[in-house]
């Protein structure tokens, strides 16, 4: 309420949703540059729990939070014990960029794309730390392999310079997960790069 913009870290995944609830509470639908290997827009996993880390942005889309005309999911990979798991993010809205596409595309692209379908609308982005490959990023809790670059991610973050970036987050990393810190060191200065976006 006060007008600050929150940079939020985590924690899983879920953290997420109310954060967006927290935004789309204020600012209203938010577009939203969700970047991460996995699509979190499933059903709940486990008996009796509804909430968990592969489920904040079904809740957020199915609740109104986010605008389904502006919502990205870039570096999707990975095994899935579901065939649909990537057409039912896209039956809920999202326009999904798998990692293969975002490689054939090029980050300049990638980057077009997005500045493209945001416009004017006022921006969130939540960045998964998975997003990354494991050889820049092993401390987390579900790594998939055949990510982007340190560099990349540098790129991509970079590349949202001149839209409205109202919040993001950064999560899922599991300093206990490395031993070298270079997962630490990464979400250090990606979260630089966030707060320099927002001044």
């Amino acid at each position: 309420k006060s007008g600050a913009r929150v940079n939020s870290l985590g924690g899983d995944h879920s953290i997420a949703l109310p954060l967006l609830r927290a935004h789309a509470e204020h600012h209203g639908p938010l577009a939203v540059v969700h970047i991460d290997s996995h699509c979190d827009t499933g059903s709940p996993e486990f008996a009796g729990r509804p909430y968990s880390h592969g489920t904040p942005f079904r809740y957020a889309l199915e609740e109104g939070l986010i605008d389904k005309s502006a919502y990205l999911q870039i570096g999707i990979r990975g095994p899935s014990s579901r065939a649909t798991y990537r057409s039912d993010a896209e039956a809920l809205g999202a326009r999904v960029i798998t990692i293969d596409e975002a490689f054939e595309l090029g980050m300049p692209n990638v980057i077009k794309e997005i500045h493209t379908r945001i416009g004017r609308r006022r921006l969130y982005v939540s960045l998964d730390i998975d997003a990354a490959d494991p050889a820049y990023a092993p401390g987390t809790g579900t790594p998939e392999v055949g990510g982007f670059t340190s560099y990349q991610l540098l790129q991509l973050v970079r590349g949202l310079a001149g839209l409205d970036l109202v919040g993001c987050d950064l999560v899922e990393v599991s300093p206990p997960y490395d031993h070298g810190d270079i997962t630490a060191i990464l979400a250090a200065n990606l979260v630089f790069e966030f707060l320099a976006l927002l001044a």
